[in-house]
C-alpha cells in the first residue's frame, strides 16, 4: 500500500515522523515523504532529519513562498504531477497549512486510469475498490461510476477556532470536508465534525501525534541544558514565542507587547526565540535596540526542535501565540498564556494549563502564575505517545489487514 505523507514545514515533519516509523514496521505499508517546500526553514538541516531518524524527503515539490492563493495553486499543480507519476493508494495530510488543503483538493479531484478489474472492499459503509496492483479507488457518492483516486486521511482533524479570519481555519474546514478518514486528537474535535454533518464512520479518535514526537525525542531533549547558556536555572525563566499577524504585523500592537514583555522581565527573565517574520517587523518598527538592551530578556535565533523543547521542558511559564506549545505545555503541566482571542485547541484551556489572554492582562496573568494561584490542569485523553500506533491499527481495521 503506497502512502504519501505530506509535509510543508518543520512542524509537519514533527507530526509525520512517528507515523512514518510506525508504518515502516508494517509489511503491507510503503510510506514515502512528500515535502511541498511551502516554507523554507533554516532549521531543516541534516541534523533535524537525523534527530527524527527520518530520511530526506522522497519527493520535494519546491513550491516556495507566496500569497495564500499562489502557494495553494503552485502546490496543486506540482502535487498533481507527483500523484500521476507515483499513484499512491493513500494520501495522509497533517495540520492546517496551505499545503494540507491544496494536496487534499488535488487528490480529491484526481482520477487514475484503471489498470485492472477491481475487487470489492467495504470501508465504513462506503463501497471501495482495491485493485490487484494496490491502487485504490472510491465509488462516487452521487452515482455508480467508480472514481479511481487515492484515499485522503487527515491527522489533527476536527480542530476549530470558529474564527474564519484565520487562513488556517479555512484550510481545516476544507480538508475535513474532503477527507475519507479523519483522525482526531480530542473528543471536542469529534463533536465539531459531527456538527458539520460528517459521518461518524469516518471519524476516529486517535490522540495527539505531537506528543508521540515529544516522547520519541525525550531522551535527546533532556540531555540538553540550553538555559545554561544564559546563566539561568531550570524553572526560573519564561519562554516567549510570537509570530501571528494579529500580534506582530501592526506596529502599535507589537510596540505595546514589547513594553509588556519588558516590564515582565522585572519579575522573571524571558527567553525569546524570534521568528523571522517577527524579527523583520521589530526591525522595521525600530524596536530591536530597546529589546536587546533590556536586562533579563534574551533574544535568540530560531532553534532546533530539541533545543527549543529543552527550553519548554524547563521553563516556569510560556507566553505564545503558537498552537503546538499550547498542547506541549498542557502535556508537561507547564502554565501557558496564549495571546489570542480564541484557540482551535480548546481542550488545552478547559482541561489543561492554557489560558487565553490579551496584551492588556498579560502582566496580571504572569503574576498569578508566579504567585501560585493558577490551578493545575490534566492531560487530555489519549495524549500518551501512542497515537501513531492507533493510526496504524485504524488503517488495519479499515482495510481488513491481518498481518
Amino acid at each position: 500500500m503506497l502512502i504519501h505523507l505530506i509535509a510543508a514545514a518543520r512542524p509537519n515533519f514533527m507530526k509525520i515522523a512517528p507515523l512514518y516509523h510506525a508504518l515502516k514496521k508494517e509489511k503491507w505499508a510503503s510510506p514515502i515523504i512528500v515535502h511541498t517546500g511551502q516554507h523554507y526553514d533554516l532549521n531543516m538541516s541534516d541534523a533535524f532529519f537525523e534527530d527524527l531518524s527520518l530520511p530526506q524527503p522522497d519527493l520535494h515539490l519546491g513550491v516556495g513562498s507566496g500569497t495564500h492563493a499562489e502557494q495553494t495553486g503552485h502546490v496543486m499543480i506540482a502535487y498533481e504531477k507527483a500523484l500521476l507519476k507515483t499513484r499512491p493508494d493513500l494520501v495522509i495530510v497533517v495540520g492546517d497549512v496551505n499545503s494540507t488543503m491544496a494536496c487534499s483538493l488535488t487528490a480529491s479531484k484526481l482520477q487514475y486510469a484503471p489498470t485492472s478489474p477491481p475487487e470489492p472492499v467495504r470501508l465504513d459503509g462506503e463501497d471501495l475498490r482495491h485493485q490487484a496492483t494496490s491502487k485504490s479507488s472510491i465509488v462516487n457518492r452521487q452515482s455508480s461510476i467508480v472514481r479511481h483516486r487515492p484515499l485522503i486521511a487527515h491527522i489533527e482533524a476536527g480542530l476549530r477556532s470558529f474564527d474564519r479570519t484565520m487562513p488556517e481555519e479555512i484550510n481545516r474546514i476544507v480538508t475535513d470536508s474532503l477527507a475519507d478518514i479523519l483522525w482526531t486528537p480530542s473528543p471536542d474535535a469529534d463533536e465539531n465534525l459531527i456538527r458539520e454533518g460528517i459521518s461518524r464512520d469516518k471519524i476516529h479518535l486517535v490522540g495527539n501525534i505531537m506528543i508521540d514526537s515529544l516522547e520519541m525525542l525525550r531522551g535527546k531533549i533532556e540531555k540538553q541544558a540550553v538555559y545554561d547558556e544564559f546563566r539561568l536555572k531550570a524553572g526560573d525563566y519564561g519562554l516567549v514565542t510570537l509570530h501571528r499577524p494579529s500580534n506582530v504585523d501592526d506596529p502599535r500592537v507589537l510596540k505595546a507587547l514589547c513594553a509588556v514583555l519588558t516590564r515582565i522581565t522585572e519579575r522573571i527573565p524571558l527567553v525569546f526565540p524570534v521568528h523571522p517574520r517577527t524579527r523583520k517587523n521589530l526591525e522595521q518598527a525600530a524596536l530591536m535596540p530597546s529589546l536587546t538592551t533590556t536586562n533579563g530578556l534574551f533574544l535568540l535565533e530560531p532553534l532546533s526542535y530539541v533545543w527549543f523543547m529543552n527550553l519548554v521542558f524547563n521553563c516556569r511559564l510560556a507566553i505564545t501565540d503558537s498552537g503546538g506549545i499550547q498542547e506541549e505545555s498542557t502535556y508537561l503541566g507547564i502554565p501557558c498564556l496564549t495571546l489570542r482571542p480564541n484557540t482551535e485547541r480548546p481542550v488545552t484551556v478547559h482541561q489543561g494549563t492554557n489560558q487565553l489572554c490579551t496584551p492588556e492582562d498579560l502582566e496580571t496573568r504572569v503574576e498569578s502564575i508566579l504567585s501560585g494561584k493558577m490551578s493545575q490542569g490534566t492531560v487530555p485523553e489519549l495524549w500518551d505517545g501512542q497515537t501513531a500506533s492507533r493510526v496504524v491499527n485504524s488503517l488495519k481495521s479499515l482495510f481488513r489487514i491481518d498481518c
